[in-house]
């Protein structure tokens, strides 16, 4: 029998048998009744009363009992400090327990729990602990000493732990070592100003010694450790940087990059002059390539470290390039990664190869990493100066092909291919002209109007085409306003006779009639200009104009060196220091490289990260599913029903009228946000304020306690779809919609991106829900923090609950949505997968399973197969566990595998599956689902679920 029959009852008058059960005298007796406690505190239900029963039970040898009721403990003790003095004294005996185990057990608990009151008496028996003979309870108690600074520093400095923690860096056990080093660093991050790990030659060499029999999270907290350490001469930096090498080869990707990291920084030290400088320097490509072949995820992240190492030092990857090259089944987050050190690595010796790859991308489906592509041609051209011609050409060829985005994105490069190459590749020009009506994007325009008017003496029609941008002057973006005021002026400048009116006309509208300030100071400029003194606005507007550099998006080189030194942290993959996202009273240490010694550094710059524009621009754009546009007329107008509030925010809905002026009144944009729709209160999710550092982070509450990494209230890791576009922006005057639904830990949410695809800013968003089969509805408003401006895009996650109004629908999971901004209101219907309502307590019972199976009635069973899905037994129900579909058994019959797996729906509805399959015949990949509940209409929708977890 498994322990979810611990969570099954919810009798009345529990508590009370609880009480009985906890003062009985039998141990197994004793054992059940804290274990239905655990189970009724972990579901939620308030068991603090029983606290004086549960801490009686502490008295036991039984190890199991203790962890349990170590566990109530650490979870009560805050509500009810006075009580928590009651275990005290246990503690102090624990501590002094013949076995290890229940010693370091005691201590880490000790830690566990944060009441001031109790922490004083908790000195003594961590001092012993910190003394202790066994290794294991000493690493337990270093830990517990970082733990107890955090809720009392001046207690911890005064009883001398501090001075332990730095004798146990010396300690003959490398895991209490690294545990030492791990608490003393946690403990020197809150007090970035005392020197607490105060590192000398000697505390090295423990530490290095130590770093070759550690636990892998153990090596990188020395590791970091040994990064804040400055060497005091290149030898000495050589000899930490030959002890760290062969940590690259390690199988944990924390613990390659950690070693990088030192390695990065004391490479500093060492002069390029030295045989041992261009040996590090092979020895470092391997591992960061061997990165690339992990999962996408962990690849992002080692791309994005990449991204940094390659500006700091690009000879250590430039013979790999072939590994940047972009998989067709890779992620579009890693593909953009890759191309852009693609680009910083393309040099002299490789070009030919990566415009061949580029010019491969630029046809491929994904719109976002085609543009991408088109412009990583334009930085080759611009960086290799010999490949100019030949990217020039392909650029061409790409825009003979007429995909509008492809060509926009073409001229926008080809433009800076200009800036760079003066009186070189003008010929071209016609061509662009050509394209000039299919041009719909401003930054596309705004490129092609620079062109015209830079070599408008080339262009026999250049007046006619500038006029033709003219009619729609108040129409367009800010940016394109720009560009056609001044081309308008320099076109005049050369020729002064055929465009006095057109000039008079642009400045008119620039001054008079625009209430962009940039804009009117630009206009009165030039008027200004031209009527005093037109040889001095020749001068000004038909300057020179300086070559641009290939460098424009490298990172600053002392935000580099600080990031250089926050490798394998969240820092290396924002590409921001810590200070920039770490919230909270924690001090930040600003981190920066040694000093240079030996030879000066050589003038290679390397290419590098991408600029805001382009970091910017990664969502990932999926082809759209069938349009499922429902007719939306009879949505129910009443106030949605809001859901339990979410903890974050203090706003509630309200009546929210969709399709009247009632939002107007709601979303009107008082001073500072209003308070409905992106005010000041909001569901924005809190910056991470957490240490950057992606070591293991200490353990806390139940993880902690039994040393493990599941735990009540794991993620669920539910199969979310890839979004798809719900609502085309030409259905909705330039909104589009895109998203797909998830379900995490218990709660839904509809994951959406809005993306501007219009002329105009778009403001104040809401959202309803018709009613729907499970009443679906909205917990919280659509929160768009900032108006979006054109061609932004938004991501939000919208929390759902299912206290909403039902209605049933057909198909039964259809969901129509009607969503408002400051332009209008649209509809769009969508369906969403019945997974996202399997809840998390939807494993019943095996004799309840054969009751209630006998019990449905025959009728209401249906049968499917699964196509072409060749899973172990085992592997098919591990991953649908994920989803909450719970294995209740399984049985082998004549060679097949049976599963029987029951689910629970958000309305109680229980669904019982039998999934048969053949494991004996590889031949056979058909799995044979029968489904039975007593609501037969949705066992479809059940089949679609399996269907779709099993293939993804």
């Amino acid at each position: 029998m498994t322990d979810s029959k611990y969570f099954t009852t919810t009798k009345k008058g529990e508590i009370f048998e609880l009480k009985a059960e906890l003062n009985s005298d039998k141990k197994e007796k004793k054992k059940e009744a804290v274990k239905k406690v655990i189970a009724s505190m972990t579901v939620g239900k308030d068991v603090s009363a029983l606290f004086p029963d549960v801490v009686n039970c502490m008295q036991t040898d039984n190890l199991e009992l203790k962890k349990l009721v170590y566990l109530y403990l650490m979870n009560y003790a805050k509500s009810q400090p006075d009580m928590a003095i009651m275990a005290v004294n246990t503690f102090v005996k624990d501590c002094e327990d013949p076995n290890p185990l229940i010693r370091a057990l005691a201590v880490r608990t000790m830690g566990c729990i944060r009441v001031d009151k109790i922490t004083e008496y908790l000195c003594e028996p961590l001092r012993k602990c910190l003394k202790d003979e066994d290794p294991y309870v000493r690493k337990t108690a270093a830990v517990c000493v970082a733990k107890l600074h955090d809720i009392n520093a001046q207690l911890v400095e005064d009883q001398g732990f501090l001075d332990t923690l730095k004798d146990l860096i010396s300690d003959s056990n490398p895991m209490v070592v690294a545990n030492a080093v791990a608490a003393l660093s946690e403990i020197a991050e809150s007090h970035p100003s005392s020197n607490l790990l105060d590192l000398n030659p000697q505390s090295i060499n423990k530490l290095l010694t130590a770093l070759n029999e550690c636990t892998e999270w153990g090596q990188i907290f020395i590791l970091d450790c040994l990064a804040n350490y400055v060497p005091k001469d290149d030898r000495e930096a050589q000899s930490i940087c030959e002890r760290v090498t062969p940590r690259l080869s390690h199988a944990n990707s924390a613990v390659v990059l950690s070693a990088v990291k030192v390695l990065m920084k004391f490479m500093e030290m060492l002069s390029k002059d030295l045989d041992y400088y261009g040996t590090l320097l092979k020895k470092l490509a391997p591992p960061l390539v061997t990165l690339l072949s992990a999962e996408p995820e962990l690849q992002y992240v080692a791309l994005r470290n990449i991204n940094l190492i390659v500006q700091k030092r690009p000879e250590i990857l430039k013979h790999e390039m072939k590994v940047f090259f972009v998989k067709y089944n890779d992620p579009i987050y890693v593909k953009l990664e890759k191309l852009d050190i693609m680009i910083r690595l393309a040099s002299q010796a490789n070009i030919a190869q990566v415009l061949a790859e580029l010019k491969e991308y630029a046809t491929e489906v994904d719109v976002d990493f085609v543009r991408k592509a088109v412009r990583a041609i334009g930085r080759c051209a611009i960086k290799v100066e010999q490949s100019a011609e030949r990217c020039v050409s392909t650029l061409l060829d790409l825009i003979q092909t007429k995909v509008n985005y492809v060509v926009q994105e073409a001229i926008v490069v080809i433009k800076d291919i200009f800036r760079k190459y003066p009186n070189k590749y003008e010929s071209v020009i016609a061509t662009l002209c050509e394209n000039l009506d299919s041009l719909d994007e401003p930054e596309a325009r705004a490129a092609m109007i620079w062109i015209v008017g830079e070599y408008a003496e080339r262009i026999d029609n250049a007046d006619e085409l500038l006029e033709s941008f003219l009619e729609g002057f108040h129409d367009e973006s800010t940016q394109v306003q720009l560009q056609l005021l001044t081309a308008i002026v320099k076109l005049f400048l050369k020729k002064p006779t055929e465009t006095q009116e057109l000039v008079q006309q642009v400045l008119s509208l620039a001054t008079q009639d625009s209430d962009n300030p940039d804009l009117r100071d630009r206009g009165y400029i030039y008027w200004r200009l031209l009527s005093t003194d037109p040889v001095a606005a020749k001068e000004v507007v038909l300057a020179e104009k300086p070559l641009i550099s290939e460098e424009t998006d490298l990172i600053e080189p002392t935000l580099l060196d600080e990031l250089i030194c926050y490798i394998g942290t969240l820092a290396s993959v924002y590409h921001k220091p810590p200070s920039a996202f770490v919230e909270g009273s924690r001090g930040v240490v600003h981190k920066s490289l040694p000093p240079r010694t030996g030879s000066s550094e050589s003038a290679e710059s390397p290419e590098a990260a991408p600029s805001a524009g382009q970091a910017a621009e990664q969502p990932a754009v999926i082809p759209a599913q069938g349009d499922l546009l429902g007719d939306l007329l009879n949505l129910d107008l009443g106030p949605p029903v809001s859901g339990p509030p979410l903890a974050a925010s203090s706003v509630q809905m309200g009546a929210v009228d969709l399709l009247g002026g009632g939002l107007d009144s709601l979303l009107r944009s008082d001073v500072g946000g209003s308070p409905a729709m992106g005010g000041g209160g909001g569901f924005a999710a809190p910056s991470p304020a957490v240490p950057p550092s992606m070591g293991a982070p200490l353990g806390s509450g139940l993880g902690d306690l039994f040393d493990l990494t599941g735990g009540v209230g794991t993620l669920s890791g539910s199969y979310v779809a890839p979004k798809s576009v719900w609502l085309p922006a030409m259905k909705a005057k330039g909104l589009e919609i895109s998203g797909t639904f998830s379900r995490q830990v218990g709660s839904i949410s509809m994951d959406l991106v809005l993306t501007n695809k219009a002329l105009q800013v778009m403001s104040d968003f809401a959202i309803q829900f018709n009613r729907n089969s499970f009443g679906l509805a909205p917990a919280a408003p659509l929160q768009v923090h900032a108006p979006l401006a054109p061609n932004q895009s938004v991501e939000i996650s919208l929390p759902l609950n299912t206290v909403g109004s039902v209605m049933k629908m057909d198909p039964l999971n259809n969901l129509q949505v009607a969503v408002k901004n400051n332009i209008d209101v649209f509809y769009f219907s969508t369906l969403y997968p019945l997974h996202i309502l399997f809840v998390e307590d939807g494993k019943m019972e095996r004799q309840m399973f054969l009751a209630t199976w006998k019990d449905i009635p025959n009728e209401n069973e249906a049968q499917f197969q699964i196509k072409d899905c060749s899973l172990s037994a085992d592997a098919v129900s591990s991953k649908l566990q994920g989803s909450n579909i719970f294995t209740i058994a399984k049985r082998n019959v004549e060679g097949q595998d049976m599963l029987y797996q029951s689910l629970k729906l958000t309305n109680g509805i229980w669904v019982l599956a039998e999934l048969r399959i053949q494991p004996s015949n590889p031949t056979v990949t058909d799995l044979e689902l029968s489904l039975k509940c007593r609501a037969p209409e949705v066992s479809q929708h059940v089949y679609q679920a399996y269907d779709t977890i099993l293939k993804n």
